[in-house]
């Protein structure tokens, strides 16, 4: 059985609508008026295995934030969506990534409740990855997402001193987190109550 999924959201803060194959190639098509957050769900796409199709606007005139949040929120959505009754997945994943200075790690549970922790120590050199994108979106994206997918997602930086890469470790880590928990392994759900 296929696991994707199509969903879309408008406001009158944003426009996002999402393409989602849970058990791709790494495809991606990306239209953000966010170059960083384009990049970066690409990065997701890519080490996730994720067939992903991502075409957002947003009052970007203002500032980045309810874009960002809100494509957090559709990809979150719509990710519990294609993983349906989660049925033979493995459930948990983990990872650390390197990117330079940077190291990060990353643990994500299905477990059909929503949780985030964040802990990202920043120094003043790390608090705007580039001009226009503080690094706080950085977790206003995560927790969009586990509010939406209901899951637990652990986020640690480990070490680092560039924002860019220590944001870009943090995305890496959590697409290959994602990429073991989504497994296929049995035929079961991984829960001791029967579902999840």
């Amino acid at each position: 059985m296929a696991r994707t999924a199509i969903l879309t959201r408008t406001t009158k803060e944003t426009s996002v609508a999402v393409t989602l194959d849970i058990d791709g190639t790494g495809a991606s098509r990306i239209e953000t008026p966010v170059g960083f957050l384009s990049h970066m769900l690409d990065t997701i796409a890519r080490h996730g295995r994720l067939d992903l199709d991502v075409v957002a606007t947003g009052d970007t005139h203002i500032d980045y934030h309810h874009t960002v949040e809100d494509v957090g929120l559709v990809l979150g959505e719509t990710f519990a969506k294609a993983l349906g009754e989660k049925r033979g997945i493995r459930r948990f994943g983990h990872a650390y990534v390197p990117l330079d200075e940077a190291l990060a790690r990353v643990v994500v549970d299905f477990a059909g409740r929503p949780y985030l922790v964040f802990e990202v120590p920043l120094d003043r050199d790390m608090l705007l990855i580039h001009k226009d994108f503080p690094f706080a979106l950085v977790e206003e994206f995560f927790k969009s997402f586990a509010n939406k997918c209901a899951c637990n997602i652990h986020v640690d930086l480990i070490r680092g001193r560039n924002g860019h890469h220590a944001a870009e470790a943090i995305f890496k880590a959590f697409a290959i987190a994602v990429r073991e928990a989504k497994a296929i392994i049995g035929s079961d759900v991984p829960s001791t109550k029967g579902v999840i």
